[in-house]
């Protein structure tokens, strides 16, 4: 039983971990987008803005994401079947 719980909670952990790194990517990328149109300065001044909203939204989702995908595949992986 203590095995079970170690595997699922460091499965939710590790995908959550990895979750978040995958969303801070894909968020700041198409936050970035939205810069593209502007002259280079206003486009570097514009990136700084938004990213570090781009990096809380991005991670807090994926780390939601990741660490209840994980949790349910290692539960799911886990399980006794009788």
């Amino acid at each position: 039983m203590k095995k079970r719980i170690l595997i699922c909670t460091a499965a939710a952990l590790s995908s959550g971990f990895f979750g978040g790194l995958m969303g801070v990517q894909i968020t700041s990328m198409l936050h970035s987008q939205k810069c593209q149109n502007q002259a280079w300065g206003f486009q570097q001044v514009c990136n700084a803005w938004v990213t570090p909203g781009a990096i809380w939204q991005g991670s807090i989702a994926g780390i939601w994401t990741g660490t209840i995908l994980g949790a349910f595949i290692g539960g799911s992986v886990t399980r006794k079947i009788h």
